[in-house]
Formats: C-alpha cells, sequence, structure tokens
C-alpha cells in the first residue's frame, strides 16, 4: 500500500489532498499543528478508518518534527507533500514591509519543507516512490513577477524552490526525486473566493501530474496542467 504524508492537512489544498488519496487507498498521514482542533480532519479519520492518521507537525518547530518521525519510524513514506504555508500580511510592497511578520512567512514557507525533507528522508529513502512534492507557487517565480508586492509571500516561494532544487541534487544519491509545483489559483483560504479552480480541480491535476514524476523530473518547477514553470 503506498503512503503518503502531507503537510498543512486540517484544510484548504492538504485536507483535498488527504481525502483524495484516502478514498484511493492509501495510506494517508495527515499532519497539521493542532489535531484538537482539526475537526474536520477527524470527521475524515473516523470515516477511513485506520487508512488516515493525524499526526501532529508544526513545520516551525522542530521538535515536533522529530517527535513526529520518531513516532512513525517504521514507516515507508512514498510521497512527502510539503503543503503547509501562509501568505503573511497583505499590502506588503517596497516601504510597507513588516519584517517580522516576513520573517514568519519564511519560516513556514521555506525552512519548514527543509525540516521536513532533513527529518523524513529516510522513511522516504526506504519507500518504492522515494518522491518529495513541494506546493509553491507562481507568485515565486522571477520570471513571472510583472505586478511586485507580495514581498513576503513571493520570496519566500522563490527560496523554497532554491532550497527544493538543491535537495533534488544533495539527495540523487539515494534516488530520490525533488521538484515543486505551482498548484494554480485556487478557493481556499489563501487563494479567496474569486480564484479560478476549486481545491478538487487543482488537487485533482496534481495528483495526475504527481503520478509522473520520476528521477528525470527532480529538480524542476511544474505547473498544476503539467508544464515546466519559468524560474
Amino acid at each position: 500500500m503506498p503512503s503518503v504524508l502531507i503537510t498543512g492537512a486540517n484544510r484548504g489544498l492538504g485536507f483535498e489532498f488527504a481525502r483524495q488519496y484516502a478514498a484511493d487507498g492509501w495510506r494517508v498521514f495527515a499532519a497539521c499543528r493542532d489535531p484538537a482542533t482539526a475537526k474536520q480532519l477527524q470527521v475524515l479519520a473516523k470515516e477511513t478508518g485506520e487508512m488516515l492518521t493525524v499526526v501532529a507537525i508544526d513545520v516551525t518547530d522542530a521538535e515536533s518534527i522529530k517527535k513526529a518521525a520518531a513516532q512513525l519510524d517504521q514507516a515507508a513514506i512514498d510521497v512527502l507533500v510539503n503543503n503547509a504555508g501562509i501568505a503573511g500580511p497583505s499590502g506588503q510592497s517596497t516601504g510597507n514591509v513588516d519584517y517580522d511578520a516576513w520573517a514568519l512567512v519564511f519560516d513556514v514557507n521555506t525552512m519548514g519543507p527543509l525540516r521536513l525533507v532533513e527529518a523524513f528522508r529516510n522513511h522516504i529513502a526506504r519507500s518504492e516512490r522515494r518522491l518529495i512534492v513541494t506546493i509553491t507557487s507562481g507568485m515565486g517565480s522571477l520570471a513571472d513577477n510583472t505586478s511586485g508586492s507580495s514581498i513576503a509571500y513571493r520570496s519566500s516561494k522563490a527560496a523554497v524552490n532554491v532550497a527544493m532544487r538543491s535537495v533534488a541534487i544533495d539527495l540523487a544519491p539515494h534516488r530520490i526525486t525533488s521538484v515543486v509545483v505551482n498548484p494554480g489559483w485556487v478557493r481556499t483560504d489563501m487563494g479567496g473566493p474569486s480564484a479560478r479552480m476549486t481545491p478538487q480541480e487543482s488537487v485533482s491535476a496534481l495528483r495526475r501530474l504527481i503520478e509522473t514524476f520520476g528521477l528525470n523530473h527532480s529538480g524542476k518547477f511544474y505547473n498544476h496542467d503539467g508544464g515546466e514553470y519559468p524560474w
């Protein structure tokens, strides 16, 4: 049975990943900061029985990640989905930057995914798929930045793109694939009600894409439709 570890699984894209993978017979480790308050996820866990386990992980807290890695010590993780992320305050443009908020956005969006990779790389290496998928954004593309603003969010996603490309190179000897993917503009708390795609549409597209990934895709940046995204 293939297995997947998903961060930020209590809402939005993370929850939809957990729902779809569990429905398709995957062993799902659904991670969130506070399982006790993740009511929707707890309901899903009851509905799916042993298929889904809720795991406490705060991506900014190295100790919580190490504890979770120890808890899942015997597990093989076929796919790690680094999904947890925050946008930070709105209006972060030149002359109006909240540096403390920027540091938190970096902690969650950039350092968080790398903490997961470091803690779970042995779990991933013992699996069949050996795949790390990090949810980034088109807003992290330098080539695609034609509107400015959103400095904290844009820079955190550009940075995680670079980090995960380095992961691809560093872990290549272990035959681990690392890719970053843009989910599109999705109707989540972050994307807002005017976004073009539903979580179901985005995750379905991403899962079809994930099924195609192998070592020849490692270190690359993809759009949800399968095309490579400009760095």
